[in-house]
């Protein structure tokens, strides 16, 4: 059987630093951790088991100077040529003694307690300096996981609380998202501590939020906006007619006079968001009677020559 390039078993190359030894370790390191495939079948977790012990003891091969020039010159083979001795110390374990990782406190044997990637980065100790001096190096951090949900077009407007279910280690979960007011579709919202578990502290959860639509109104940056339907004596009269926001029912003077189409601004009604406010932009439209009977358009035609009598396109010119 061919002997195992360490320096494929870490992914670099034969030139590599000490400093991306250590790194793409790792990476490996938690690629292959058994803590992280228990759930696997028994022939599945021998075969990570095999891998992750020859990634280790490829990096105490590596990371040791005076053991990486001896390896570059002959192979795995090195320990038994002359002056080399044995790497791993005097009973021949690459895991054991002072050179290697306790694997009884990685997977429950031995001394218990403990374990899992904290145990191992620790022995570990950052890896091996040039010159034999360890170097101390803060456990890894898990990594960042993304989700996505989609939150109604009123919560994205004032804030509030959202549940995201999500699956982990076999389980079905719900975390309670806070929204916050104002959010715009596509953001994004950092929960601390709920990625993947790492050496040291878990990583994050980044969840994109997508808003969704909204029957009668819609938004441009804090501003919202929306059609309001009047009768045609509402707009000739003028008239006060009720608006339900997102901040309550509000009371609307439609002025007299008033042409379909027109846009009243209504300061501050907008979106609300921590530092600033927007407005809530009313467009005005007159609602013409679908099913109108012959005494209507009568009574419409009679007021529509009174209204064009007054030239009421005058000013319409290019």
């Amino acid at each position: 059987m061919a002997e195992e390039d360490y320096y494929k078993l870490l992914g670099v190359a034969r030139s590599a630093s000490a400093d991306e030894i250590q790194k793409s370790y790792r990476k490996q390191a938690r690629k292959f951790h058994p803590d992280l495939h228990a759930d696997k079948d028994e022939k599945e977790k021998k075969r990570v088991l095999q891998k992750f012990q020859k990634v280790q003891q490829a990096y105490d091969t590596l990371s040791d100077p005076k053991k990486r020039k001896m390896y570059d010159q002959f192979g795995s083979g090195y320990e038994q040529m002359g002056g080399g001795g044995n790497p791993y110390g005097g009973g021949g374990n690459p895991f054991g003694g002072a050179g290697g990782i306790d694997l009884s406190s990685l997977f429950g044997g031995g001394g218990g307690g403990g374990g899992g990637f904290e145990d191992m980065f620790r022995q570990m100790g950052g890896g091996a300096a040039p010159g034999g001096r360890g170097r101390s190096q803060p456990p890894a951090k898990g990594a960042d996981v993304e989700q996505e949900i989609t939150v109604p077009f009123a919560v994205a407007v004032k804030g509030g609380k959202h549940q995201l279910g999500i699956s982990r280690s076999g389980k079905s979960e719900k975390l309670d998202v806070t929204i916050p007011a104002g959010i715009e579709s596509g953001k994004k919202i950092r929960l601390r501590g709920q990625g993947n578990p790492g050496a040291g502290q878990p990583g994050d959860m980044l969840v994109t939020v997508k808003v969704a639509g909204h029957p009668v109104y819609a938004r441009k940056g804090l501003n919202l906006m929306v059609d309001v339907p009047i009768a045609i004596l509402e707009a000739v009269e003028g008239a006060k007619i009720d608006l339900p926001t997102p901040h309550g029912t509000l009371v609307l003077t439609v002025p007299a006079g008033t042409s379909s189409g027109k846009t009243l601004r209504l300061k501050g009604m907008g979106i609300k968001a921590k530092d600033r406010s927007g407005d809530l932009l009313v467009t005005l439209q007159i609602g013409v009677p679908a099913d109108a009977t012959e005494q209507d358009l009568e009574a419409l035609k009679q007021l529509s020559e009174a209204w064009t009598s007054q030239d009421t396109r005058a000013k319409l010119r290019w």
